[in-house]
């Protein structure tokens, strides 16, 4: 039997609804994002410094230098189509692929433990660029870093900086940081390079929300940061971290320094 048009439009609707409808509960690959906390390196942490040095005199600092994070739905969690839509439109929040933000793939726990050895590898790693970058040897110089329950390797600009601000401040007898609240973020790698990081855009949020009125960013980034950048939030981009630093020296002199 032949259905009359309106009859058979409405049969043919039926799947077509129910598809739909299944795609906006079914769970997707992305993950829901939003500013992180923030951590002043030259501070303490539940009680204790952040960075401990010994072998080398250590300079009482002024300012803070505060790595940046993110904090992202997990690897497990269901983001549905009508939860994507809702975030897509609002600037406090990211929508990223899930591979961007859990490359390492595994169950919750499994990226939690990789989060954390890649933080102690940073770590390691900001602590040779630091003294290799002040010419200072690492069996003289022991640097101890406690900040170790905060995941991945973004913050090893910040830690570096950190180390050259506690050891030689800006190389002049002042802080490194000028007195300023200074954030930013960035892979390092043992000879001072800097790499590109992902969320730049939340972490100036979480910049701005914590005090920092200076963001180190990659240079290769600078247009993820200006995209949401708050007012009052100055962003300088680097690509080493003898370039951070003479961003920051220059910033206290009064000088030009770079700008994205």
């Amino acid at each position: 039997m032949r259905l009359p048009r309106p009859a058979a439009l409405a049969v043919c609707a039926v799947p077509v609804i129910g598809l739909f409808a299944a795609a906006v509960f079914a769970p997707l690959p992305f993950v829901i994002a939003q500013p992180g906390l923030t951590a002043d390196v030259l501070g303490e942490r539940d009680g204790k410094a952040v960075i401990v040095v010994s072998g080398a005199p250590a300079r009482p600092t002024k300012g803070e230098l505060r790595m940046t994070t993110i904090q992202a739905t997990g690897p497990s969690t269901s983001v549905n189509l009508s939860e994507l839509v809702r975030h897509w439109f609002d600037t406090t929040r990211a929508v990223l692929p899930r591979e961007a933000v859990y490359s390492s793939g595994g169950s919750d726990k499994d990226i939690e433990a990789h989060n954390l050895e890649e933080m102690a590898k940073s770590q390691s790693t900001a602590t040779q660029a630091a003294l290799g970058f002040l010419h200072k040897d690492p069996k003289d110089v022991k640097v101890e870093l406690n900040l170790a329950d905060v995941g991945g390797p973004s913050a090893g600009l910040l830690f570096s900086l950190g180390i050259v601000d506690k050891l030689d401040g800006d190389g002049s007898g002042g802080d490194l940081t000028g007195g300023r609240s200074i954030a930013g973020t960035g892979t390092i790698s043992a000879d001072g390079a800097v790499g590109a990081v992902g969320g730049v855009a939340l972490k100036t949020q979480a910049a701005r929300r914590d005090g920092a009125t200076v963001f180190l960013v990659p240079k290769a980034e600078c247009s993820d940061a200006r995209a949401e950048l708050p007012e009052g939030l100055r962003l300088v981009p680097v690509t080493s971290l003898t370039d951070a630093v003479n961003a920051l020296r220059a910033l206290n002199r009064g000088e030009a320094v770079p700008a994205c």
